[in-house]
């Protein structure tokens, strides 16, 4: 590993490792603790006591960010729907021929996919394709179902989906550093909440192990719950 900057061993000496923060201290702290030049985004990581090996303790679920994320979503919508799913905010809409593209090139030029049932049968040749970039539409996570306009518009309000990795932890970028602190700590508030809410019957021991936050390029906080 190499010798860290004096920048970060600076940011590194405002955080207390051994210290677990309240929410809204750790907020301003990770504020203050953003010196890149762009506005970077707050992320929120979270070390969960499930097994990752199990299908019934698998965390995918979806959260609203009542404050959004700060990142503007390229939308593609899978309907027969095209108009209205344009009109939505969709920023790519299509079925036979958008699915021939992406086929033929590879090429996903979109963060998240919304399709109706429909669709569903059609979508399965690509569905090698969207799934290795993450991006196959799913009911758990709300991006399958008949109201296009419906789906497009959660995600445009701040609906975001979020999974456990392979070692039991989830992680959401839940804003950005330029957001003021109330707007970070609701939307984390929120991400928490969902998170305790849907902790899996099979878990035994502790469900949440520890959560930190930190900002693109910043040092890790640790928070209380």
């Amino acid at each position: 590993m190499g010798k860290k900057s004096k920048r970060i061993k600076e940011l590194d000496s405002k955080v207390d490792k051994n210290k677990v923060y309240p929410l809204e201290e750790a907020v301003k702290l990770v504020k203050e603790t953003s010196t890149v030049k762009f506005d970077a985004s707050v992320e929120v990581h979270i070390c969960l006591g499930i097994d990752p090996k199990k299908g019934d303790q698998i965390i995918r679920s979806t959260v609203t960010l009542p404050n959004g994320s700060g990142k503007e979503k390229k939308i593609a919508a899978f309907t027969s729907k095209i108009d209205e799913a344009k009109k939505a905010g969709a920023t790519i809409a299509g079925d036979d021929d958008l699915i021939a593209k992406i086929k033929k090139t590879g090429k996903c030029d979109f963060d998240v996919a919304v399709a109706t049932p429909d669709m569903m049968p059609k979508i399965a040749q690509i569905a090698k394709i969207l799934g290795q970039k993450g991006l196959m539409p799913n009911p758990k996570s709300g991006t399958i179902g008949p109201n296009v306009t419906k789906m497009i518009e959660e995600l445009k309000k701040g609906k975001e989906t979020f999974k456990n990795d392979d070692s039991g932890n989830v992680h959401l970028a839940v804003g950005k550093v330029s957001f003021d602190e109330a707007q970070l700590v609701e939307n984390i508030s929120s991400f928490l909440e969902v998170i305790k809410r849907i902790k899996p019957n099979g878990v035994k021991g502790t469900y949440i192990k520890g959560v930190s936050m930190s900002s693109s390029m910043g040092p890790g906080i640790k928070i209380s719950i």
